[in-house]
């Protein structure tokens, strides 16, 4: 199974288990973009027509609390749906960003969340 790790705040860990929350959305900028998208051999991303495909996971394992206060609450929820969305001005073109000199286009991928399969 593979399996995304991320760190999530205790009320939207609470949502989810709770299944209020279905949807999970994380910012890609350059330093990410490898997690979240799939890339080729020269770590650009990868585009079938005309869509940027999303990494592949089964899983979401979610933490929460404080990295220092003993063991820390999890779920690992199933990943129904990943999609990569771009953001476009009142124009309708790409919105483009800097970091660290290198321009990219600002975008988020969107996890539809499915059931809790294990929590503790």
């Amino acid at each position: 199974m593979n399996v995304l790790t991320l760190s999530i705040k205790q009320n939207f860990f609470d949502e989810i288990l709770s299944g209020a929350k279905t949807q999970e959305f994380r910012e890609i900028r350059p330093s990410s973009q490898a997690r979240y998208c799939e890339v080729d051999d020269e770590g650009y991303v990868v585009v079938k027509d005309g869509i940027i495909v999303p990494r592949k996971y089964d899983a979401i394992k979610f933490l929460t609390g404080a990295y220092n206060k003993g063991p820390r609450p999890w779920a690992l929820v199933e990943v129904k749906k990943a999609e990569i969305q771009l953001f476009v001005d009142e124009n309708d073109e790409f919105i483009e960003l800097e970091q660290n000199g290198e321009t990219y286009y600002a975008a988020q991928v969107v996890y539809d969340l499915g059931a809790v399969i294990e929590k503790s």
